[in-house]
């Protein structure tokens, strides 16, 4: 019965089972700890321990599982030292479940020494030795380590599988993820939810939507369950592609929805444009009866932020911590900082970050000198920034955007004395960078690029481009090149934004209708904005970019931001 009452999670009536009874032994024991074990109430899960240990109770190798199971969680590797010990002394630590299970204990803990020995020493490994081993690296970032001992199992199974794969994908090794997968496909291994959640977020990464898909059609097609975990992973895949109606087919086809579901709907609808389907499905969150948390009103700060919905945006933040008792954290700040910024209220944000109760972050500033850019404030803006070169003498963003500053009102001095503290503090400008995929192959584009194979080709696009740009009434804008050079070279370096490459690039090899999709590091820049809305209109093509802030889907001339990003 105790252990019937752990397994539906009724530990109260367990423990009060437990209590009644009138003589206790080392079964009875043992199925209390364990109940406590698996109902993550790990500390009293040691202290009922204890308690049987002064009792005077035998102990066997289940009951010290449960105890090294719950020194893993807690992390108490000199707790679980002391029982590795105890396991010594009783001679049970030769058994290979206790030996696995001490593998798991030291690796979680970050001894991965203590647990290689054991796994080196253990004479009767099975599957679950060779599993563990390889998750220990895994924790420990011992990622070669991991797969030598992978590649050298003498069987493999779905967890071996996983536990590579997974690894991979949590150490951003995102192409060695798929390309193991892969191979895990070739042998013959079905693929569980936990694996494919791992790949689906190596496509996000890699901008590899069409693998992302066939994933999905593969979940279709053999009839696995989309949990929560799997379901939110495929909708913040969709919504970082722009796949909106993909997303909301896999949100509605959903049985069970976490908050996390609602949180990558709300945040993904925003992303793409859709802010007011972003702010209706937050209310009805709230109306289905799941309870926002600080994630949730990040999203819905954000898409406050991206259509300038001040008025809003102050009604959320106040009702985060009047209603629903949530302290906001310094990236709901920034969020106001930014939407205040955007919208031209630029006293307004600076006030904010004064009376913040810790300290801003960069990303804070980062937002209000980018308004103060945005709005021409170029002595707060200058304040600003040369503030922040002093306290983050290595950060770039602030570096370029005083630059800018500088560059707008044509003091070329002040940019090339930017310039050369960029120098002398080593750092270096990220490069504009664009990523495309075409016939299941990513591509990557940086701004002046002409290493690409099929170069000749994108250039005659170029020259074609800028042909019908003209009659569309496109003129460059030159004020986004912050160089003292003259207008016909800033239009040349314009023309050769990574963007525009990558444009240039879908148009020769996607075929219509299918959108041109392009993943981009930095913001879109106004001149790049202008351009692939009217090219957009110009060649009949749906253009979408994402940058770094958001999407930006290109329709006959027009764009999803409203022009406001």
């Amino acid at each position: 019965m105790i252990v019937l009452y752990g397994k539906k999670g009724n530990v109260a009536d367990a423990y009060r089972l437990f209590s009644e009874m009138h003589k206790k032994d080392m079964v009875s024991w043992s199925a209390l700890i364990s109940c406590y074990e698996q109902n993550q109430m790990h500390e009293q899960a040691l202290i009922m321990f204890q308690q049987m240990k002064a009792d005077g109770i035998t102990l066997d190798e289940v009951v010290v599982i449960s105890v090294l199971s719950a020194c893993a969680h807690l992390l108490v590797v000199r707790t679980g030292k002391l029982i590795h010990s105890l396991a010594v002394k009783i001679g049970i630590e030769s058994y290979v479940n206790l030996h696995n299970a001490l593998i798991h204990m030291y690796s979680s803990c970050g001894e991965v020494e203590a647990a290689q020995k054991l796994f080196n020493g253990g004479c009767c490994l099975d599957l679950v030795s060779w599993n563990s081993m390889i998750s220990g690296y895994l924790k420990c970032s011992e990622v070669e380590k991991a797969k030598a001992l992978f590649d050298s199992m003498p069987e493999k199974d779905i967890v071996s599988w996983s536990a590579m794969i997974s690894g991979y994908a949590q150490h951003d090794r995102f192409a060695d993820t798929l390309a193991l997968f892969q191979e895990m496909q070739l042998d013959g291994i079905k693929p569980d939810e936990t694996t494919l959640v791992s790949v689906i977020s190596a496509c996000t990464h890699l901008a590899a939507l069409d693998q992302g898909k066939w994933i999905h059609a593969y979940v279709r097609k053999n009839g696995l369950k989309i949990n929560v975990i799997l379901g939110t992973t495929l909708i913040d895949m969709y919504m970082k592609f722009g796949c909106v109606e993909n997303a909301l087919e896999v949100f509605h086809g959903m049985q069970e929805k976490g908050v996390s579901t609602w949180n990558a709907l709300i945040l993904g609808l925003a992303m793409n444009g859709s802010v007011d389907k972003s702010l209706d499905a937050f209310s009805e969150m709230k109306e289905c009866g799941v309870l926002p948390n600080e994630i949730s009103f990040m999203a819905v700060l954000g898409a406050c932020r991206h259509m300038g919905l001040v008025d809003e945006g102050r009604q959320h933040f106040s009702s985060m911590i009047q209603e629903h008792k949530i302290e906001p954290n310094v990236k709901h700040y920034g969020c106001m900082v930014d939407l205040l910024g955007r919208a031209g209220l630029l006293k307004e944000a600076e006030e904010l970050i004064e009376n913040m109760p810790m300290a801003p972050d960069v990303s804070t500033w980062g937002a209000l000198l980018g308004a103060c850019k945005k709005y021409g404030d170029n002595e707060m803006g200058e304040r600003v920034g040369r503030k922040l070169i002093e306290l983050q003498p290595a950060h770039e963003g602030f570096h370029v955007l005083l630059s800018n500053i500088y560059a707008s009102k044509g003091n070329w001095d002040g940019v090339l004395e930017v310039r050369g503290m960029m120098v002398q503090h080593g750092v270096v400008k990220t490069p504009g960078c664009s990523t495309i995929e075409a016939n299941g192959t990513v591509h990557e584009f940086l701004a002046g690029d002409k290493t690409h194979p099929q170069i000749k080709d994108i250039e005659n696009m170029l020259d074609e481009m800028a042909k019908k740009l003209k009659m569309e009434g496109y003129a460059p804008d030159t004020n986004v090149v912050s160089l003292d050079i003259d207008e016909e070279e800033k239009e040349t370096s314009l023309f050769r934004h990574s963007e525009k490459l990558a444009i240039a690039f879908g148009l020769i090899t996607i075929n219509s209708p299918t959108p041109i999709r392009i993943m981009k590091n930095l913001r879109i820049c106004n001149d790049c904005h202008t351009a692939a809305k009217l090219i957009s209109r110009a060649f009949n093509r749906e253009i979408v970019v994402r940058d770094r802030h958001r999407f930006h889907h290109f329709k006959q001339g027009s764009c999803s931001c409203l022009d406001y990003w």
